[in-house]
């Protein structure tokens, strides 16, 4: 019954909330650790469930050592999914109401300077590793986004691209020469390598057999670009740099808002933490 009730909630964000399948997958998995954690202490059914289950739950989440970040969206799958209980009489009583989020410390997020773009730029790249460097720094596109770019999304004339991110929300995002440039030289051998394996695809970024490329094949790659200049980075580091890079050198924040996608300008603030920090160790650096 339980395991009904949850597909039903998942439908429900997929479909009323526009949540992408990777976050679904999440909630999920999230939902489906607590219920079984629940089953496990004699509550099997939903209207069984009391807060000292969902307090013994976080505290085995501690014991785990997992992280605060997830436990604050475990906690906000169990805020969510108990609401939508309630809002449907499918439970009574709602034993999260009053459930406080974890506090967690704002963490800077990590950037490359540009002479380590440049670095990582300069090495002997193919064709498909240039549009999936500058597609991440030059255009700040999340792996996601990214990976799941088609070529119709790309207006080469019009210099700019649209992509769908969290949300499902549509943006379009200017794209520089340098980008366009390695778009155009990757087209001929994407063709070929279509031909070759007899193969057609609506998506951008294809691996040597004709098949989409995925998030995974992505992140070993950029991984392995982090070992040239012996840093540990990841796509959205390239993301990261990108806005503060913008920032850096006089781009208004709302203008850096929109070509990131973020729903609110208070994530994009984060950055001028970062613009500020780096200005003061460049200070430093020179005068002591």
């Amino acid at each position: 019954m339980n395991v009904q009730i949850l597909s039903q909630y998942l439908e429900f964000l997929e479909i009323e909330k526009g949540l992408s399948a990777n976050t679904i997958d999440a909630y999920r998995r999230d939902l489906t650790d607590f219920l079984d954690f629940c089953a496990s202490k004699g509550a099997e059914e939903l209207n069984d469930i009391e807060r000292s289950h969902i307090n013994g739950y976080i505290l085995k989440l501690h014991d785990e050592k997992y992280t605060p970040t997830s436990v604050m969206r475990k906690t906000a799958s169990l805020r969510g999914f108990f609401k939508w209980l309630c809002a449907n009489e499918i439970c009574q009583k709602n034993p999260a109401l009053t459930l406080e989020q974890p506090k967690i410390p704002k963490k800077l997020p990590k950037v490359m300077t540009i002479d380590e773009i440049n670095t990582i730029l300069s090495q002997d790249l193919t064709k498909r590793e240039k549009v999936i460097l500058e597609l991440l720094y030059g255009c700040g596109l999340r792996v996601s986004e990214l990976v799941n770019l088609k070529i119709n999304d790309i207006d080469i004339s019009a210099k700019y691209l649209q992509c769908t991110g969290k949300g499902s929300k549509e943006r379009i995002v200017p794209i520089g020469s340098k980008a366009l440039k390695a778009i155009k030289a990757y087209e001929k051998e994407r063709d070929f390598i279509l031909q070759k394996n007899r193969q057609t695809s609506k998506i951008l970024l294809i691996n040597e057999d004709g098949k989409n490329i995925t998030r995974q094949d992505v992140y070993t790659f950029i991984h392995k670009q982090g070992e040239k200049i012996h840093k540990s980075i990841s796509p959205h580091t390239l993301r990261h740099s990108f806005a503060t890079h913008l920032l850096e050198n006089g781009a208004d924040l709302r203008v850096v808002q929109e070509l990131l996608g973020h729903s609110d300008v208070s994530t994009t603030q984060l950055y001028t933490h970062i613009s500020k920090k780096r200005l003061k160790e460049v200070y430093f650096a020179i005068n002591g």
